[in-house]
């Protein structure tokens, strides 16, 4: 592809079947982003990714696209995202523009963004990965003793795979100690809130370790972002009964849709971070759409304060948001990339 050479066309990869698609096989949102480019001059075509077909799609793009929006969310590729992602870094090598790069993309998707922002303002720094065993068992029954923690897993979405974890009732706790293995904890998932009890003796590779805040019975905030243009604010909070902390609408919590000028602190404090997550996590400056959750905390003199909770890059809907124009704002973003890498 010539750097100059313009070809106003961009490819939307799509997984074929799952029941986010209508009878069209697109998602809702799909039809109105393809006539957003219209509208601009520009065409947007849907392709379906096979592995099988990975060649022929990546030599098509690369010789008539200039640039790519990937909405595959993860696990929907019957063999997963490997050959999709290597794909993608060829397209990207050969000059099309990346909303965002798959390195990237996995980069702001994995829960590990958490652990990786833990030196910034974003994170608290109490934040830590468990990649073994051996680790977890070692450091999580002392982590344990200064409060309750929140253990995410590498898998899920929509709560899936996130604990609340505290000492059972009754059980005897120093700060600092080390728990027994055997010691009785109760687990509260938040994907619909419920409870079981297990002991410290934890069979999972892989954790993320992070402070549980009290404040989240007031409310997630999530920012959805197009570039790094706010457009809205997603009030999330969880339902007011017994041991509700998830801010999904499967666990019962309410969402209120807010404008940015809603959240002046929130979004100032986000702004001002933005070089943040360039330099621990990817030039954030190459995403498309993609949204970012906070929860409320105390500062030392009483005031608000945001820690970050999650990221998400990847297959961003916003079918209940059509009617106030982000399919445009997507294809405005996303032809000024195209044209600022051309030209």
């Amino acid at each position: 592809m010539a750097q100059n050479k313009i070809h106003k066309r961009v490819a939307i990869f799509e997984a074929e079947g799952g029941s986010d698609k209508t009878w069209n096989r697109h998602r809702k949102d799909t039809m109105p982003i393809i006539q957003a480019f219209k509208e601009l001059g520009w065409t947007a075509e849907v392709i379906f990714f096979r592995d099988e077909w990975k060649e022929a799609i990546t030599k098509y793009v690369i010789e008539n696209c200039d640039a790519y929006i990937p909405r595959i969310n993860t696990g929907n590729l019957p063999n997963g995202e490997a050959v999709f992602n290597q794909a993608l870094r060829e397209m990207c090598a050969a000059g099309v523009v990346g909303t965002p790069h798959p390195d990237t993309l996995m980069k702001y998707d994995s829960k590990l963004s958490l652990v990786d922002l833990n030196k910034t303002p974003l994170s608290l720094a109490d934040t830590v990965a468990y990649f073994k065993w051996d680790e977890l068992v070692k450091n999580f029954p002392t982590s344990l003793t200064n409060g309750k923690r929140v253990l995410k897993q590498n898998r899920g979405s929509t709560g899936e795979g996130i604990w609340r974890i505290q000492v059972a009732e009754g059980v005897q706790v120093v700060k600092g100690q080390a728990l027994a293995l055997d010691t009785k904890i109760k687990c509260n998932e938040a994907v619909d809130n419920h409870v079981e009890h297990h002991t410290l003796e934890i069979e999972e590779n892989f954790l993320i370790d992070m402070r549980f805040l009290p404040r989240i019975k007031e409310g997630e905030v999530r920012i959805f972002l197009m570039g790094t243009k706010p457009l809205f604010v997603i009030h999330k909070k969880p339902a007011d009964k017994q041991d509700a902390f998830s801010a999904t609408l499967f666990s019962g919590a309410t969402y209120k849709y807010e404008s940015p000028e809603a959240w002046p602190e929130l979004i100032k404090f986000f702004s001002s971070c933005l070089q943040h997550l360039t330099d621990n996590l990817g030039d954030v400056e190459t995403i498309l759409d993609w949204t970012c959750d906070f929860i409320l905390d105390t500062d030392e003199n009483g005031k608000d304060k945001y820690w970050i909770s999650e990221v998400n890059v990847s297959c961003i809907g916003f079918t209940n948001q059509l009617d106030i124009g982000i399919q445009q704002e997507m294809a405005r973003e996303l032809i000024r990339k195209v044209l600022k890498k051309r030209f």
